[in-house]
């Protein structure tokens, strides 16, 4: 193994966020965390809406944020900013990803039972030409969120790296993620295990948005799974794409990789589900579909499917592993991180 193991005998730090504890803020608790992350801390964040920009800075790895409420919904961790925000010093806007309400650079992060959200009000700054705000920005490698929601519009989540061609790892599941253009882009690698993706509607009977912006380096081989996902909407039927391939800077490495695997599609998924994006062809983009179901799935010469023989090939395992075999899936192992949130209190 090329990563600490997390045993049993070393015994995560604990700090409590909300009302009444030593800790106010989320990110008063992050910053009072061991640098370099010998131990895991656990943040157990009570009840409430934490209204706050977050970071987890790269010195701080091994970071757990755990809402002790009964539903993700009960800890909102969420700001309002988005990328024509300018910023408090007056040297210019946020930019995308500076409108993060969270951003993790932290690597082994996990995340379980609670809200990342950005409720920048789109309708209340009609002449800001830049509205993408992004609820939650992972760069860190190997981070777990599980039970997690993530509420936004356009660029909900930001799925990066450190550095192009350079694969970070996030783990995904049961997880709930909302938005209408893009709100699931960058350049990492995750996989969405039994997670419902929520298209919400904007009111067009042509197009109301995209699910996915990947922009994964030729060198980088996996992107995005979906796996036993539910894609779902309000939106009218066949308005949506499942995603268009975004090429930084008009970077022609940046191809993104998208597949959706046995996943529910509802209606709103398009007929022809994947579509061109600043001159850049769906075509050359590396989607792909197999054995999905419901309304919105069927096999047209517009939806690539995995090459027979393949399926095997391209799974939760194979996405996450790495060089270091990382398998955070698997409960009950060293580096299962999820199993350090079932503390006692």
């Amino acid at each position: 193994m090329h990563w600490p193991a997390e045993r049993p005998v070393d015994t995560p730090v604990v700090l409590d966020v909300g009302p009444g504890e030593r800790f106010r803020t989320v990110q008063s608790a992050v910053d009072a965390a061991e640098p370099g992350g010998a131990r895991r801390t656990v943040i157990r964040i009570h009840p409430g809406e934490y209204r706050e920009v977050l970071h987890v800075p790269s010195s701080r790895p091994r970071i757990s944020l755990v809402g002790t409420g009964e539903g993700p919904e009960d800890v909102v961790l969420v700001h309002d900013n988005a990328s024509g925000t300018l910023k408090p010093d007056g040297s210019g806007p946020f930019g995308t990803f500076g409108s993060a309400s969270a951003r993790v650079d932290g690597a082994d992060f996990v995340a379980r039972n609670l809200t990342f959200g950005n409720d920048f009000d789109e309708a209340a700054h009609p002449g800001m030409k830049n509205r993408q705000a992004v609820a939650l920005h992972l760069t860190g490698d190997r981070a777990v969120l599980s039970g997690v929601r993530l509420l936004g519009n356009q660029d909900t989540l930001l799925v990066n790296s450190p550095a192009s061609g350079v694969a970070a790892r996030s783990w995904f599941d049961r997880c709930y993620v909302e938005g209408d253009v893009d709100f699931v882009f960058g350049r990492g690698t995750a996989v969405f295990d039994g997670c419902e993706l929520r298209s919400l509607d904007r009111g067009s009977d042509s197009n109301n948005g995209y699910v996915t912006a990947g922009s994964q380096d030729l060198s980088v081989e996996r992107g995005y799974l979906f796996s036993g996902c539910r894609f779902t909407s309000g939106a009218a039927a066949g308005t949506v794409h499942l995603g268009r391939p975004w090429h930084p800077g008009g970077d022609p490495r940046a191809v993104a990789q998208v597949l959706v695997r046995d996943s529910w599609l509802g209606a709103h998924i398009a007929a022809s589900p994947w579509t061109d994006m600043s001159g850049f062809s769906w075509r050359e983009a590396r989607f792909a579909e197999h054995a999905n179901r419901g309304p919105g799935a069927r096999l047209t010469p517009d939806r690539p499917q995995l090459p027979a023989g393949e399926a095997e090939r391209f799974t939760v395992r194979d996405y996450l592993a790495g060089e270091d075999g990382w398998a955070p899936q698997l409960a009950g192992t060293a580096v299962d991180s999820t199993a350090l949130l079932d503390l006692p209190g």
